[in-house]
């Protein structure tokens, strides 16, 4: 669905109203329809989930890591709908049946050549102003990871080959892309 086209606003009823299985986000009131991920997306993106499943739970953290389709209510109003890629959300509090419900502590979106513009621009914006504590995207097509520490107001790039340091958990847990063969 084009946003220069629409003609109304939609909301997270119009969402929930979609046919089952079909994948779409709202941001500002605008449907953006989302793409089959690919083969290495999927790949990818269980690998990261496992690496960080596996840290959490070696250190029995409270947080908790899910993968897409994971519905987050960004802002907890009718006009915003998010499913990152990966999600982790340190604060049970905000997690009931039906997803997140306010910002996550860490996003990871993975990026295909399709949707830059929305996770490059439009997606880090609503996320910074959130509240989400840091964002990644792998953008596998340019061999990197651009990582936002909003918390730190920085921002740094990385390769598909570099150990990276998770800012949530102080640097304690590093992201070894090498070792996931990607």
């Amino acid at each position: 669905m084009s946003a220069q086209a629409q003609e109304k606003w939609y909301t997270i009823d119009d969402i929930e109203a979609l046919p089952e299985g079909q994948r779409a986000e709202l941001i500002d009131g605008v449907i953006y329809d989302m793409a089959t991920p690919s083969r290495q997306h999927q790949r990818i993106s269980m690998m990261l989930s496992t690496a960080i499943n596996n840290y959490i739970s070696s250190k029995n953290g409270k947080c908790e890591i899910y993968a897409a389709p994971f519905a987050v209510y960004l802002n907890q109003d009718d006009y915003n709908y998010f499913e990152p890629d990966i999600t982790v959300v340190c604060d049970s509090s905000k997690l009931d049946d039906t997803g997140c419900h306010g910002a996550p502590d860490w996003i990871i979106e993975i990026v295909p050549p399709s949707s830059k513009y929305m996770d490059y621009v439009r997606k880090m914006l609503k996320y910074q102003a959130a509240g989400v504590r840091e964002y990644w995207i792998v953008d596998y097509d340019k061999n990197y990871i651009a990582v936002y520490n909003f918390e730190l107001k920085s921002m740094e790039i990385y390769t598909l080959s570099d150990k990276i340091p998770v800012g949530i958990y102080d640097g304690d847990l590093q992201v070894d892309f090498s070792s996931l063969n990607i």
